[in-house]
């Protein structure tokens, strides 16, 4: 994080011209004091000023929603914003109009996004990893829902025609959902195929059938 060293007669001057530099208040910053400065003798020999080290305290809370403003900004978007935090995963909810626009095409929009978000929200590195999940008028999971049904059909089409069968291209997030979904049928087996972006499922019956 950037931080600033400021010297003044005190501490507290230093803090005070630190965080007129930094246009904030005490409460946003971190202070590390370098040297407490000395009066001298009779105030005038040897005197010595003090100098602390200042930077702001990062809240990925407030950089996530700013930066989810301006891309909506910039994509003419009016949107709401609900952010909270579960287990350091941060859940980010937009509701309002144009919501098609974000979500984009199988949520491609939605997930770049997202991604980007998750860059700026980790971006100390000294601070605990946090995950971030972008939603829009549920779109997950529906999303997740049809992806379900989508491996249910799969299965029972390679039941019925032994034969295997591949899935569309796929995000990692959504391949995991697929797996997911038929890794306790005792009757066929998943892997991935491919290369970015276009890695598929792949569904086949098992082996000893």
């Amino acid at each position: 994080m950037k931080s600033i060293e400021v010297e003044g007669k005190t501490v507290e001057e230093a803090l005070n011209k630190a965080l007129i530099e930094l246009n904030t208040n005490e409460n946003m910053v971190n202070v590390e004091v370098l040297h407490h400065g000395s009066k001298g003798l009779f105030n005038v020999i040897g005197v010595k000023p003090a100098r602390i080290r200042v930077s702001k305290k990062y809240y990925y809370i407030e950089e996530a929603r700013n930066f989810i403003a301006n891309i909506l900004n910039c994509m003419e978007i009016e949107a709401k914003i609900d952010i909270k935090e579960e287990n350091d995963t941060l859940i980010i909810n937009l509701s309002g109009e144009k919501m098609g626009v974000i979500i984009g095409y199988r949520g491609e929009t939605l997930d770049s996004i997202q991604y980007l978000v998750s860059l700026v929200v980790n971006k100390v590195h000294e601070l605990p990893h946090k995950k971030v999940i972008l939603d829009t008028e549920n779109y997950r999971s529906k999303r997740e829902e049809t992806l379900r049904g989508v491996a249910t059909k799969t299965a029972y089409k390679v039941k019925k025609t032994r034969k295997v069968f591949k899935l569309e291209p796929m995000n990692p997030y959504e391949r995991r959902i697929i797996h997911s979904a038929l890794q306790e049928d005792t009757f066929v087996n998943t892997y991935s195929e491919g290369d970015e972006p276009f890695r598929r499922v792949v569904v086949e019956l098992k082996n000893n059938l």
